[in-house]
């Protein structure tokens, strides 16, 4: 339920966009026990047909705001992470299950639709208002701290504080620097698919169904590319997500219709499963693949508009990351915001300087490191090749050691940080899974180990 609050600490809040982002930010700003309008600049209230990964660390945020329970039917739970090398042998694996018993909390993938609609559901249940075919054109600060936000063809909305959740095309990123700024593209684009299984089931192919039928995430890594797969709704689908260099059209959309037979092509020479499975494919998507640059700061100097999610650090795929990092910033911002005891510009500042600090620096370092994943995860066959399947296999035993109770030091030539498989102890493993948005809000408040106005945070990994 939301936290009980009289109208002199009540915030007006409007949330700038209905995506994951925006329903999560929506959902933990009621639980602090304010009032929520979220604007959508769509008409309908959707999301594509398309897998999402969510870590322990996002887990233990979603089971959190699913006081019902609900969640965890529409999840599928994965127990396995292969590592495959191009022509299909296996490179290193991890144990999932394992890992997310150690941690508290599961390795889920959810159809992205599935969980955005458990997140609308839960929002509005909460109370938060959200309106549809609503564009922000702009929004107007005020000296009295609070802002008026314009919306195409409608009356305009003054809150106490604005949140721009609104993606990595984001609108509100650029009413906060005051200028223009498109997203820095990466150099890669994605082919994104769903496969029936009754069509993989009827090809009646073992080294197909497979796919299906383990609880596991599968990653090929090969020279310029990599595929991923795992299974949703109950094996009832096979996502598959094929990472390649970027082909698209320099002007024009993010997404286009692909070519399926383009799409074959590349991958010819590469496991015949992955050749099969494109075989059962009529037609695919491309997503050119973009992140965006560190800010000095995500508050607007007057207190009443912040980012979130995409619009402050949208990042490559390859830690299967971005959604994760979404919800906890949600989680923190909510935490934080509980904490306001009046509606003055004074508290507010230190309430989003807390949150820019538990957030901004975390975010980077993820951000970073799937820049450092995408060439990794690319490189052409030889000697860097080479010396990475054999550090994944060497921090695989080392993994099998831990597991045993065997937990001295690295052996040589290993360095903490370094594990190419990354959802490892040894690769962000240690640092990302473990996060707690609820101690590190209390740790920075109580601490207030930073400079307001310098907007200069500690790491906060």
């Amino acid at each position: 339920m939301p936290k009980p609050r009289d109208a002199s600490s009540t915030l007006k809040v409007i949330i700038i966009g209905a995506g994951l982002g925006g329903l999560a930010a929506s959902i933990s700003i009621r639980l602090a026990g304010h009032e929520v309008t979220v604007l959508e600049s769509a008409r309908e209230i959707s999301e594509v047909g398309a897998g999402i990964q969510c870590l322990p660390n996002s887990t233990k945020i979603l089971r959190a705001w699913d006081t019902h329970g609900h969640l965890d039917s529409k999840a599928s739970t994965t127990q396995t992470c292969n590592i495959l090398s191009w022509k299909g042998g296996q490179i290193s694996r991890m144990d999932f299950a394992r890992a997310g018993t150690e941690l508290g909390a599961p390795f889920h993938d959810f159809h992205r639709a599935d969980l955005h609609a458990f997140l609308l559901g839960r929002a509005t249940e909460l109370g938060a208002e959200v309106f549809t075919d609503s564009e922000v054109t702009d929004v107007k600060f005020h000296h009295e701290s609070t802002a008026t936000v314009y919306i195409k063809g409608e009356e305009a909305r003054t809150a106490d504080l604005v949140v721009g959740a609104d993606g990595i095309n984001s609108r509100t990123r650029e009413i906060l620097l005051g200028l223009p700024e498109p997203p820095h593209r990466t150099g890669d684009m994605a082919y994104r698919i769903l496969l029936d299984a009754k069509d993989i089931r009827k090809t009646g192919d073992p080294g197909l169904t497979k796919y299906l039928d383990e609880k596991a995430v599968n990653y090929w890594y090969g020279p310029g590319a990599h595929v991923v797969t795992y299974p949703l709704r109950d094996a009832t689908q096979l996502n598959l997500v094929l990472l390649v260099p970027d082909n698209m059209p320099e002007e024009g959309p993010s997404t286009l219709q692909g070519y399926v037979n383009e799409m074959q092509g590349l991958f010819r020479d590469w496991d015949p499963n992955i050749g099969k499975l494109l075989s059962l494919c009529p037609s695919v998507l491309r997503w050119r693949l973009c992140i965006r640059n560190p800010l000095e700061t995500w508050v607007h100097p007057s207190q009443a508009l912040v980012l979130l999610g995409d619009s402050a650090h949208a990042t490559l795929p390859y830690l299967a990351s971005g959604a994760g990092m979404t919800f906890e910033d949600a989680a923190v911002l909510g935490e934080c915001l509980a904490r306001l005891e009046s509606r003055s510009q004074a508290e507010r500042k230190k309430a989003l300087a807390v949150y820019e600090h538990c957030r901004k620096q975390r975010t980077e370092t993820v951000v970073a490191r799937g820049s450092i994943q995408q060439d990794l995860n690319h490189l052409n066959d030889g000697v860097e090749q080479e010396d990475r399947d054999a550090k994944m296999r060497a921090f695989e035993d080392v993994e099998r050691d831990w597991a045993a109770g065997n937990r001295g030091p690295l052996p040589s030539g290993l360095r903490e940080g370094e594990d190419p498989l990354v959802w490892r102890r040894y690769g962000v493993g240690g640092w990302l899974f473990s996060y707690d948005a609820a101690e590190d809000v209390e740790e920075k408040w109580a601490a207030a180990a930073f400079d307001q106005n310098a907007h200069a945070p500690r790491p906060s990994l």
